[in-house]
């Protein structure tokens, strides 16, 4: 055959097998859900709009950190390959070793280290088991089944709080890793420090359990989980934190986990080179020098988040407690409807079909709208 006569038939057998569809994704994709994004405001005639879908801070960074991002002048060198400098920081902050802590593309690049590590499928062709709370965090079941592990979803009690005794005994030989949320992402309720205390003591000792804090400085309880504790007493706790909520650098995907070198070493292994940009690592240190400002702002939208909860206490509204950034209205089958009447007041919320719908909290404008939005707001049949 000759060299014309090879060329076209790959050519037809290219063309065959683009036809008959042979270059398919792996199975796990088509088990995974959409990850859906808060939504920008729609425009309304003589309204601001604004955005309260995505847990945003509105107040953005302190202005030392902006200077220190516009002072970068090296976006055309590659970053450090692991954010030495911003892991060194941290380190002094927290009282850590700089070798307990791994840096990763926010909280969910963190996270998605720690899944790849530890959670996929067996030797045996059979999948491992990740244990969270639901609903919770929606990309934790988009992350688990991606790596090829099962998930396991555990409701949430009414008060939209972690059910941990239901989580203990969900726990099986396969089960290799537990989430816990807390605050929890979007009901609101934060765990407090002897429950998982007592929860870790039911937990087998070869099992990761990932406590994801990624509104930490909003929480404002008494016993709140002390995780720096509980890392440090036990080997398999891998505490997650961002730079996104209270630090108001969300664009710049800055997070990181905190764990004990026997699970740290593997995290590395899996960790993206360069995942923290130049820009995200100036930031984030210029912002850890700059706490008190930080907290301060953080200290203000505790405030608001407490006044738009009571005012709509008051208004006859159930709110389950609010221990983040963010309020949640369990509204259920009327979720949707609720934020379409909220997007013609220019207020674009997050609504979880048939649970409830998450509104951030945002700026005092916004926050005055919302509540009149409720007072006002008659659900349909």
């Amino acid at each position: 055959m000759s060299t014309t006569d090879h060329d076209t038939a790959r050519t037809a057998d290219r063309l065959t097998r683009s036809v008959a569809g042979t270059v398919t994704p792996r199975p796990a994709l088509s088990l995974l859900p959409t990850y859906a994004a808060g939504k920008p405001p729609r425009p309304a005639e003589g309204l601001t709009p604004y955005k309260l879908s995505s847990n945003e801070n509105p107040l953005g960074p302190v202005p030392s950190v902006e200077r220190a991002i516009a002072s970068v002048d090296t976006v055309h060198r590659y970053p450090n390959p692991g954010a030495e400098q911003l892991r060194a920081a941290l380190a002094e902050t927290l009282d850590v070793p700089v070798e307990d802590i791994v840096t990763g593309t926010g909280s969910l690049g963190a996270l998605t280290q720690v899944i790849s590590a530890f959670a996929g499928t067996g030797p045996d062709g059979v999948p491992d088991e990740v244990i969270y709370a639901w609903r919770s965090f929606e990309a934790y079941p988009i992350v688990v089944r991606t790596a090829g592990a099962q998930d396991v979803p555990v409701p949430v009690t009414q008060d939209g709080r972690h059910d941990l005794e239901a989580m203990a005994v969900a726990v099986r030989d396969r089960t290799r890793v537990i989430l816990l949320c807390t605050p929890n992402n979007p009901t609101g309720p934060a765990l407090r420090h002897q429950e998982v205390v007592d929860f870790l003591g039911k937990v087998p000792r070869d099992v990761v359990v990932v406590i994801d804090e990624a509104y930490l400085e909003f929480v404002r309880i008494e016993d709140p989980v002390d995780t720096l504790a509980l890392y440090r007493e036990h080997p398999q706790v891998v505490v997650l934190r961002t730079f996104s909520k209270a630090h108001g650098l969300a664009a710049l995907r800055v997070g990181y986990s905190i764990a004990s070198p026997e699970v740290t070493q593997h995290l590395r292994k899996v960790a993206v080179p360069f995942g923290v940009s130049t820009l995200g690592e100036v930031a984030a240190i210029a912002s850890l020098e700059a706490l008190d400002e930080v907290n301060s702002r953080v200290q203000n939208l505790v405030q608001e988040r407490q006044r738009v909860r009571d005012a709509l206490i008051d208004a006859g509204w159930n709110v389950p407690d609010a221990q983040g950034n963010f309020i949640w209205l369990p509204l259920r089958d009327h979720a949707g409807d609720f934020a379409h009447e909220a997007g013609l007041q220019a207020l674009a919320v997050r609504a979880f079909d048939g649970d409830g719908v998450r509104v951030s909290i945002g700026e005092t404008e916004a926050n005055d709208r919302l509540i009149q939005l409720c007072k006002t707001y008659t659900r349909t049949s």
